[in-house]
């Protein structure tokens, strides 16, 4: 399989790194293998690295070189910003953007969300697991399984009770009668 996406005369692309990092143009000319021209509704007219962008499946139709007006119009037909913030990339980012901008306070409350959330999954995991168990059993023969840490049948042995020893008798201390 091939490259899906390739440097190209209207591939709209993310901008990672730089002034504009975080926001959605379209390379407009290719300059070298290094760099190209970009444009978009949210970045000014430049040349960048390819290196300073990701390159994202999306396409405008627009020509070689094109003035910005074009662009911008090529941007409205293709709907571009409504298939981005459909993506799963753009979810992520804003995630990501929430989660870092989360106080003290609230990561302690997310913290103790989850390990509600976690609880309640093990403990119905649990269940489904003895159900399953339960209905193992009994197609085996009709014995329930044994609970935790409890022994099989035939592993108990009777104790016998041993002889009973003599108890000690403590003397009382001497202090006492001396006192008198």
């Amino acid at each position: 399989m091939g490259f899906s996406k390739t440097v190209e005369i209207g591939r709209v692309a993310y901008v990672a790194k730089g002034q504009d990092a975080g926001k959605l143009g379209a390379i407009i000319d290719v300059i070298d293998q290094n760099r190209g021209l970009f444009d978009g509704p949210k970045v000014r007219r430049q040349v960048v690295s390819f290196q300073n962008v990701h390159l994202t499946k999306y396409k405008i139709d627009v020509q070689h070189s094109a003035r910005r007006k074009t662009v911008l119009k090529a941007w409205e037909v293709a709907k571009i910003d409504e298939q981005w913030k459909e993506s799963n990339w753009a979810k992520k980012l804003e995630r990501n953007e929430k989660k870092a901008n989360l106080s003290d306070f609230d990561r302690y409350k997310l913290m103790r969300a989850k390990q509600t959330r976690n609880k309640i999954v093990r403990l119905e995991l649990g269940k489904l697991k003895h159900q399953a168990n339960v209905k193992k059993a009994s197609a085996a023969g009709g014995k329930k399984p044994a609970a935790k840490g409890a022994k099989p049948a035939a592993a108990k042995k009777e104790v016998k009770p041993a002889a009973a020893a003599p108890k000690e008798v403590k003397a009382k201390p001497a202090a006492k009668e001396a006192k008198k």
